[in-house]
């Protein structure tokens, strides 16, 4: 039986599209559509808040100073971003070093991480360095950022910080067990009940939802989530997001 998505009390959506979409122009035909689905997230105005990258990263520097650290890890490209993004405002972050790991569908209702390798493999060039920050985009259940902490070679672990633009609070104490950790943002509560995070781009983009052996999915594609994030105008919500989907990813001609 598949589990009923809850309607979260709050439902951040982080913007990586909307300026994206906005500096096609008024003319392109997906500012239009950006702008209705934008209209729609702000008449549920107390339920939905919309996240920016800039005040997301504001509140990382608002919560003190750090000396370099000798390495730093990037989780998947969004925490190679978010560490780019730090450095260039701080200098925190010298050296970035990029793994891949990631959570995806085990086809029987949970998840499990995965990746192209086995991450103490990827981490292992990082066993002597002094200094140690992990670097993810969002701590929601913290399991892809507990798994990469707890791969870390022997020793490294003690000397790490964990960094992240946007957490769940409740998902925070596990991983203060084995590292500090400074989220620019966090939303108090338990996920699905009281809080969820999702990007705007998982919404009209193919890349929201990985499953083990299986294409990526939009979260358009799922309908009973889209009906528990936006009760009673999910299906006006789902048009405009295939709408968008059809114009950024056209299917390829036969």
């Amino acid at each position: 039986m598949t589990p009923v998505t809850p309607t979260p009390r709050t439902l951040y959506i982080h913007d990586d599209l909307f300026d994206e979409l906005r500096a096609a122009g008024e003319s392109s035909p997906v500012w239009p559509l950006a702008r209705a689905l934008l209209r729609l997230f702000q008449e549920d105005q107390g339920r939905i808040v919309v996240l920016t990258l800039a005040s997301q990263l504001e509140g990382v520097l608002a919560q003190g100073a750090h000396a370099p650290f000798a390495a730093t890890v990037g989780i998947g490209a969004a925490g190679v971003r978010v560490a780019a993004a730090l450095h260039a405002r701080t200098g925190w972050f010298p050296a970035i070093h990029r793994v891949d790991v990631w959570r995806e569908e085990d086809g029987r209702g949970g998840y499990v991480i995965a990746g192209p390798a086995p991450l103490a493999r990827q981490l292992h060039p990082l066993a002597d360095e002094p200094s140690v920050a992990v670097v993810d985009d969002t701590v929601f259940s913290g399991q892809t950022m507990r798994t990469v902490l707890e791969a870390l070679p022997p020793g490294l672990r003690g000397r790490a910080h964990a960094f992240c633009l946007r957490a769940v609070g409740d998902s925070l104490p596990a991983i203060r067990q084995l590292a500090p950790v400074t989220a620019g943002f966090t939303a108090p509560g338990r996920i699905l009940e009281d809080v969820s995070f999702i990007n705007a781009s998982g919404l009209v983009r193919r890349i929201a939802i990985r499953r083990a052996g299986q294409p990526p999915l939009a979260f358009f594609d799922r309908p009973e989530w889209m009906a528990a994030w936006f009760p009673g105008y999910a299906r006006e919500v789902t048009a405009l997001c295939r709408e968008l989907n059809a114009q950024l990813e056209p299917a390829p001609r036969s």
